[in-house]
């Protein structure tokens, strides 16, 4: 046993603690939350008055940062991430991978024979050149034209990186081509947060606001994720190399018993999220609730709502941490839709919602006459805007990966509808037809129209099928997959509901009206009559729901290849052109890269397919099939032929399945190779989709009924029960 002094020393992990009661071991989140920030607070702190006046302004409005300014904070940012223990410093941005990317550069410069000096200047501060010729473009730049910029985003904190003994100061950036392209989904994400707020502001002036100069659009990612042993997890290359369990027959028990949900967390995954949160918190992102998911050795973790370029780079540090934690407490963090078939897989329900800088939530139904009227247009704005542009908000979750979820009994179809609940449901009938409908006392507010009564905050249940759902105060947006960069959905939103806002704006200005409650009543109960095939309150999983939504017309893209096609129309680009969100160049490139990425992840599980089924199911199963084979000559050398009938039935399905494996594999390389002889991306991905994925899951199905025959000893990789259950 140690004394108390080598053990206030030694730094633990959480699961490696002693729990004793020790003032030191038990510190408030409040006295360390955001303490690996360069926040607000810090700043204030560290700068001279007159600059950190300055960086607000700068912040707050868009503005451009002088040269002595930024050598100032560059400055006092070096020094706080000294104090840290930083010895190198890394603009990081968010390419179009989905993951983070980052180039460290030492402060360390030479300053004479044998000495250095640590420096970071605001030139190093505001701008980096990062290689951008081997991240993804869409065409926009050719790999040997390797340069790129990166621009600090101020409206996002720097923060110190640990990873080992390495400690690195973070700064948040956006990442532009040298012909200044946007190659990322951080610079997007920005252009639409800034179109939404005009629209909006615009919106709440004609509707006699006061005071209201920025609005801004919400987040909050639900994040879903799966745990299993580091030992059974780099037993399987197909999890390793592309995230998800190619081969691998369902578990006797599952989640049939419904008993996982919200159950008792495991000793050692309770402290594997007490380590999460615990760096979460020091990076100022604000965990607040963690449980047990669905699924077996399924969990999930979701913050307070934040500013969505903040919630953006949050939700990629929350996957970041899920990851490097769970390495410390051998465990591997699964964030695949699906690593799992036949088990429920992960998404990200998104929570969406807009407030003004005077802190109202544009989306709450309010108290008072005028917060109602405003509630019910950005309601009904934000409706239209899924409405008219369901398409391109499928297009936006889009993956290979989120293919595998879309559309099974745990997540909303590829269908786009809108869950409004009962109350709204019926309020909005009032509107379209002119009169109040019938309502209590309490559910009413005279607003100066009779036609539109008071709405209330959880007055209805929640539709847990539905991808697009009101809850409240917000718009659950539920068909993100859990892998995903929440960034393109963000900026689909707040794009299209910028348009609808300015819309609906022009409309209620035509009315002419001096009475601007009329005016909106009569605009919304025009739009209300346009938008009702969107709305479905109930059942998004049946056969009847897909029948109704094609009677309404609504979009129906079931695959990846499909639903893209929506950012190659006209619409899209008259869209992104019209708010400045993405140029016709950036538009066709992420195009490109979505394509690309959907064929890349397919093909790196053909390979991996290929290479279980050749390197270890084939061997083990003929290895399998010669024992039987020898048992069964050795017992009909015995007893005779009658005595090997179960043995022989035996052996017959498993030289059946081995050749039907073989095969299948031959089929799927030949299909590949014909694949790949065509240079159109979107054929390609169309290819892939209807005709070797089919040919991949029939190969499973067969390896699965042989994983049931082989015993356990001769199965060359670990078994769903195991890594699902043995954690």
């Amino acid at each position: 046993m140690k004394d108390d002094k080598t053990m206030k020393k030694t730094k633990t992990t959480a699961a490696e603690r002693l729990y004793v009661i020790e003032k030191e071991k038990f510190v408030p989140v409040s006295q360390y939350f955001g303490e690996d920030t360069f926040n607000q607070k810090v700043m204030k702190q560290k700068l001279p008055k007159d600059t950190f006046r300055k960086l607000t302004e700068a912040m707050n409005e868009d503005k451009i940062l002088d040269q002595e300014t930024a050598n100032i904070v560059a400055h006092a940012m070096k020094e706080w991430a000294l104090e840290k223990g930083a010895t190198h410093f890394a603009h990081w941005f968010q390419p179009m991978t989905g993951i983070t990317a980052e180039k460290h550069d030492a402060f360390a410069d030479p300053c004479g024979p044998g000495a250095v000096i640590e420096r970071f200047s605001g030139k190093q501060l505001v701008q980096g050149e990062p290689d951008a010729s081997s991240f993804p473009s869409g065409g926009i730049r050719a790999t040997f034209e390797a340069r790129g910029y990166t621009a600090w985003d101020m409206s996002s904190p720097a923060f110190i990186k640990r990873n080992g003994i390495s400690t690195t100061l973070c700064i948040p950036t956006a990442f532009i081509s040298y012909t200044g392209e946007a190659l990322d989904k951080k610079t997007p994400l920005l252009r639409s947060s800034r179109a939404v707020s005009q629209s909006a502001v615009n919106m709440l002036k004609l509707l006699g606001a006061k005071n209201v100069r920025r609005v801004y659009s919400n987040l909050g990612p639900e994040q879903e994720y799966f745990l299993i042993d580091m030992d059974y997890y780099y037993k399987r290359q197909d999890l390793v190399l592309g995230g998800r369990t190619v081969v691998g027959a369902p578990p006797a028990k599952g989640q049939e018993l419904e008993d996982q949900y919200f159950g008792s967390i495991r000793e050692r995954i309770s402290s594997y999220m007490h380590d999460v949160e615990e760096d979460l918190f020091k990076l100022g992102i604000p965990a607040k609730t963690r449980h047990n998911e669905v699924a077996p050795s399924q969990y999930e973790i979701a913050p307070v709502f934040e500013e969505a370029n903040l919630a953006v780079d949050h939700n990629q540090l929350v996957m970041d941490t899920l990851k490097s934690v769970a390495r410390k407490h051998y465990l591997s963090a699964l964030l695949h839709e699906k690593p799992f078939a036949r088990i429920n897989g992960s998404g990200k329900h998104v929570n969406w919602s807009l407030a003004d800088d005077n802190g109202n939530n544009l989306l709450n139904p309010g108290k008072t006459p005028q917060d109602n009227i405003s509630f019910l247009v950005f309601l009904i704005a934000a409706v239209r805007a899924v409405y008219r542009h369901a398409d391109i908000l499928r297009a936006s979750v889009a993956s290979y990966a989120n293919d595998h979820r879309l559309g099974a009994n745990e997540a909303p179809p590829a269908i786009i509808s809108v869950f409004l609940g009962e109350q709204l449901t019926q309020i909005l009938d009032s509107i379209e037809k002119g009169k109040v409908a019938k309502a209590t006392n309490e559910e009413i507010i005279d607003l100066g129209i009779a036609s539109l009564p008071q709405v209330s905050k959880d007055n209805t249940d929640r539709n847990r099928t539905s991808p697009f759902a009101f809850t409240g105060n917000k718009f659950e947006f539920r068909a993100v997959g859990s892998s995903q960069s929440i960034s393109f959905p963000a900026a689909v939103i707040n794009t299209i509901v910028a348009e609808s806002l300015d819309d609906l704006a022009e409309k209620i200005r035509a009315k002419g009206s001096k009475n601007i409650n009329q005016a909106v009543f009569e605009v919304l109960k025009s739009e209300i009559r346009v938008i009702k095939p969107i709305l479905f309150n109930g059942d998004n999983y049946t056969k009847a729901w897909e029948a109704e939504a094609g009677k309404r017309s609504l979009p129906n893209f079931k695959t990846t290849p499909a639903a893209l096609g929506a950012l190659a129309t006209d619409k899209a680009l008259r869209l992104f052109e019209k708010y400045r969100v993405l140029t016709r160049v950036e538009l066709q490139s992420r195009y490109i890269i979505y394509l690309e990425k959907y064929i890349k992840d397919l093909e790196i599980e053909v390979k991996c397919l290929g290479n279980i089924c050749l390197d270890q199911v084939i061997p083990a199963a003929v290895d399998y099939q010669k024992r039987v084979a020898e048992a069964v000559i050795a017992t009909k050398a015995a007893l005779g032929g009658a005595a090997v009938a179960a043995e022989a039935d035996l052996l017959k399905k498993v030289i059946r399945l081995v050749n039907t494996i073989y095969a299948g594999h031959k089929e799927i390389m030949a299909g590949m190779e014909a694949a790949n002889a065509g240079h159109d991306e979107a054929k390609k991905a169309e290819t892939l989709c209807e005709k070797i994925k089919p040919r991949m899951d029939a190969l499973r199905e067969s390896v699965d009924e042989l994983e049931n025959l082989v015993d356990d000893e001769r199965w060359p990789l670990p078994k769903f029960w195991e890594m699902l259950f043995i954690c």
